[in-house]
């Protein structure tokens, strides 16, 4: 029930985000879920989803105050999702035409969410059934909503929103600011475009926003964070290539890399970007170097995306098909002069960009992705040449993929010299006003960066 009949009804975005929900809980992630959902009903089923997952821990505390035995699975998604969009937050949530969130109001009531959570429920085959159960849930908790609400204070997983085992690694991991890093995870992330030095500047392109009545404000070299959200194919330059979005975390790699990185005989820079896919970082180095690029990644479909990013930036590289740990099967010998191994990981730095990413999760996987972060860096160190740079990065707060890391790796190659690095940003924290300017301080997702250096022999 919306204030504008031509829009889609809010109940049909509660089915979608609650389908998204089952994906999660199911172990999808929600990008892969929303692309089942129907192209119409996307956007608003994305922000509705985002919400729930921020306020997911909080929103199954509640259904279990309310009903201590899980009803079925269907019902229980549904159910959640009410409940994470009723609570005081939710109320100033809606579904942007964009994609994007939106905090300019109330978007609709509680009591119409009732409704549309009944009105769901009841045009659903695999919901029909508790459609009264689901009315007398949310009207039970509209009516207790404060005692419900204090109750819940007592569980750790309602408060912070993060499963436990989550929570407890956070805290050992970062013991003065683990809840200031919770609560990070559970706020909106700006946009955050980088700017193509080869084909305008930040200063310029800052005007044709202003132009266009778009208020943005520089972050970093070639960063741009908009004030609000926007279609990024809509922007001005898009179609051109005159930027990219990419967290202002994510745009410290290619200069890092760069940075005091002199070429070999050649006189032309040999760089190699392991795991280079979707091509964010691969593109920034070739807007930043004139430089001979390997980009490698061992998803196909994700190189694809390489090759369409680089040609809408006027860029190119050498983009090969290939498992970083295997030098075997793509390297032609030569050594590189510097390489960016951004190792996959548990993606706890960017929770606030994925909410899905800690119910995904589990505990297992740190060590697991550990493992292969370590091995990565065993395979690629030797296709460096010696007075070279090999920059490890992890869009993770947890040390194990970090901190650790990196000290394991130096500790066992007496020929890798850890050059002066960032270490852990954690997201929204700030990482000094050299980097960004007093006002942005904390726009910037979690990241680990080191840089080793190769000793000559």
């Amino acid at each position: 029930m919306q204030d504008n009949p031509s829009q889609i009804p809010l109940w049909r975005q509660l089915q979608g985000a609650a389908s998204l929900l089952m994906a999660v809980r199911d172990g999808q992630s929600m990008t892969a879920a929303l692309e089942d959902v129907d192209s119409s009903l996307r956007p608003g089923v994305q922000a509705l989803g985002f919400h729930v997952l921020r306020w997911l821990g909080r929103a199954e505390a509640l259904r279990q105050q309310l009903v201590k035995r899980p009803p079925p699975p269907e019902a229980d998604a549904l159910l959640c999702v009410a409940l994470a969009l009723a609570c005081p937050e939710g109320a100033s949530e809606g579904a942007a035409a964009d994609g994007g969130e939106r905090a300019d109001g109330p978007a609709y009531t509680a009591y119409t969410l009732v409704d549309q959570a009944v009105e769901a429920a009841k045009r659903s085959e695999s919901t029909v059934h508790q459609a009264s159960f689901i009315n007398g849930c949310l009207r039970r908790f509209l009516r207790e909503r404060d005692a419900l609400m204090a109750s819940t204070e007592k569980s750790p997983q309602a408060v912070w929103n993060h499963p436990q085992w989550w929570i407890d690694r956070v805290r050992k991991d970062h013991p003065t600011s683990w809840q200031t890093i919770l609560q990070a995870n559970n706020s909106r992330a700006p946009l955050i475009l980088r700017i193509n030095e080869r084909k305008t500047t930040q200063a310029l392109y800052l005007r044709a926003l202003t132009a266009i009545n778009i208020r943005a404000s520089p972050v970093g070299k070639q960063g741009v964070v908009l004030a609000h959200a926007q279609a990024v194919p809509s922007l001005p330059g898009f179609a051109e290539g005159h930027f990219s979005v990419q967290d202002a975390a994510a745009q410290m790699a290619a200069p890092l890399l760069l940075e005091g990185l002199t070429a070999s005989a050649t006189g032309r820079l040999r760089l190699l970007d392991a795991c280079a896919a979707p091509g964010g970082k691969t593109a920034h180095l070739l807007e930043l170097a004139d430089c001979e690029l390997t980009a490698l990644d061992i998803d196909a479909r994700r190189c694809a995306r390489i090759t369409q990013n680089l040609q809408r930036l006027g860029l190119q590289a050498d983009i090969r098909v290939g498992d970083a740990a295997r030098p075997q099967d793509w390297w032609d010998g030569r050594a590189y002069d510097g390489i960016l191994l951004d190792a996959p990981c548990t993606a706890s730095g960017i929770v606030r960009r994925h909410p899905d990413v800690r119910w995904l999760r589990r505990p297992t996987d740190i060590a697991q992705l550990a493992n292969t972060q370590a091995r990565l860096l065993e395979a690629l160190w030797p296709l460096l040449r010696p007075g070279g740079r090999l920059l490890y990065c992890t869009c993770s707060i947890f040390r194990a993929e970090g901190e650790q890391q990196a000290q394991t790796f130096v500790t066992h190659h007496t020929d890798a010299c850890f050059m002066p690095s960032p270490g852990h940003l954690l997201p929204q924290s700030g990482v000094g006003q050299a980097v960004f300017p007093d006002n942005l301080q904390g726009e910037h997702d979690g990241f680990y960066y080191a840089v080793f250096e190769k000793r000559n022999a």
